[in-house]
């Protein structure tokens, strides 16, 4: 959408341990990127670290920024720019009008999401959401798909939606705020607590009796026998993960209809978490009556995986006769949902969709 203009963002990378500034034009990282101490326990200092970090990212560019645009961590009202309270930046306490402070300093619009809308906007410009439709105009299908679920996996459990082109926000700017929605396994808790990083770790804690510090990077290499643990308990773990994963997304999708990519550091283990999705995304409800219901509307298909690819690829079609003539009509009667793991890269995504989506807000205006 952006891939040849000539406008110029800058950017940010907000982690708790550090800031990473840059500037984006026509979909390209122009600069080398900035990486600073985020001072994230003490306000002044984190504000004049991002003056720094921004100042010198303007001072590389050979023509003037138009905006400002980047993913932080919330509570926020990202509409405004506010920030609320963070724990893993805990200067920003109360509200903080982050936008409208750097507005000021550098005199340009300045734009704030949550990684995962920003991802899912990225994934659906320039990233799945092309690809797929890539796929079926090269089958010599003339299916389009034109929605986009992104879900990140990592620290937290992030999500976004796309609708033709559209990041969806919301009226209070919530919308696709997924990590509200439960933990199939245990009801009682959110899902963030049965698919992130703290979940895998202590899953595999629980299943192994391992009390190590161990990443799920770690917990993947005991699964596949590289590294001294339990390795059926670590294939246990991104089974139980994947269950969870697999019915927020069910969830998800009931609602949106539209293409699913998933990013984050956890896709990393997807020969083990995505069996796991798939199941539960083709699997069933159970009817008072006793007879089984599909859980989705739709057939799920895995598009890294080359037989479930040529199977979205290919229509179930029927003729259908038109009462009172010989005339027909075409009929498939599978609905087809894709699931894919970025490639792209989540920061990446996050950062193109950062940049288009400042883009597209200057070109309301």
């Amino acid at each position: 959408m952006y891939q040849f203009d000539k406008r110029i963002v800058m950017t940010l990378d907000a982690g708790g341990t550090n800031f990473v500034f840059s500037a984006i034009q026509a979909n390209e990282e122009i600069v080398e990127p900035i990486t600073l101490p985020s001072n994230g326990k003490n306000l002044e200092k984190c504000l004049d670290t991002m003056v720094t970090g921004f100042s010198a990212i303007k001072m590389k560019l050979a023509e003037e920024p138009v905006a400002i645009s980047f993913a932080f961590p919330g509570p926020a009202d990202y509409v405004n720019g506010i920030i609320g309270d963070l724990k893993n930046l805990p200067a920003f306490q109360g509200g903080v009008a982050l936008g409208a402070f750097l507005k000021n300093k550098f005199g340009i619009p300045v734009f704030i999401n949550n990684d995962g809308d920003l991802f899912a906007y990225g994934e659906a410009l320039a990233g799945a959401l092309p690809e797929v439709n890539r796929m079926l105009q090269d089958a010599g299908r003339n299916k389009v798909y034109k929605n986009l679920i992104g879900i990140t996996l990592g620290t937290g459990f992030g999500g976004g939606v796309v609708r033709d082109r559209e990041l969806f926000l919301g009226d209070n700017g919530a919308a696709a705020e997924v990590w509200v929605l439960r933990d199939k396994r245990e009801p009682v808790y959110g899902v963030e607590e049965g698919i992130s990083i703290r979940a895998i770790k202590r899953e595999y804690a629980r299943l192994s009796g391992d009390s190590r510090e161990l990443t799920p990077r770690d917990i993947f290499e005991i699964a596949e026998g590289n590294m001294e643990g339990n390795s059926a308990a670590a294939k246990e773990t991104f089974e139980h993960a994947g269950e969870v994963l697999g019915e927020a997304i069910a969830s998800m999708n009931a609602v949106v209809d539209g293409i699913v990519v998933i990013g984050g550091g956890i896709v990393a283990a997807q020969k083990y978490l995505m069996p796991a999705v798939m199941r539960e995304l083709n699997g069933t409800l159970s009817m008072y009556e006793g007879a089984p219901a599909d859980r989705m509307e739709m057939k799920a298909f895995f598009l890294n995986d080359p037989v479930d690819r040529e199977a979205f690829l290919t229509p179930t079609v029927k003729h259908i006769v038109v009462p009172g003539t010989t005339d027909t009509v075409e009929y498939d009667p599978v609905k087809r949902m894709g699931v894919l793991v970025t490639k792209l890269g989540t920061s990446k995504a996050i950062a193109f969709g950062a940049y288009a989506f400042a883009l597209n807000e200057l070109d309301r205006r």
